[in-house]
């Protein structure tokens, strides 16, 4: 689970869309589905990503936020130390769902089928 508590303080504003892409953006890579939207690489980088908030609706007891995420992968080699084939960075893109609990700020993260 994830928790997005300042996103949740700022709904119902202006500042809301700034304050959910900050908070996704400020994510552990690691702890989000986007090694399973890999399209052209075949492992994610450590380096920070990008997010674009696409959507936000309020659904019952819950906030539900479309997220286009950029960020890079690699196509893993040998890793030899003679292996002549540079690392070659991919950019990478895939949506994610939000969906933020009304009540406790905590957050389901789910991978979108483009």
């Amino acid at each position: 689970m994830h928790s997005l508590p300042n996103a949740l303080r700022a709904w119902n504003t202006n500042e809301f869309q700034a304050v959910l892409k900050q908070e996704i953006e400020q994510m552990e890579a690691a702890r989000l589905p986007l090694q399973q939207g890999l399209s052209s690489s075949s492992y994610v980088t450590d380096r920070p990503f990008q997010a674009m908030i696409i959507s936000v609706r309020e659904e019952s007891n819950l906030i539900r936020a479309k997220a286009g995420i950029f960020y890079t992968g690699v196509i893993a080699g040998c890793s030899c130390a003679d292996d002549p084939t540079p690392i070659d960075e991919q950019t990478e893109y895939c949506v994610l769902q939000f969906d933020i609990d009304r009540a406790t700020a905590e957050a389901t993260v789910t991978l979108l089928a483009e």
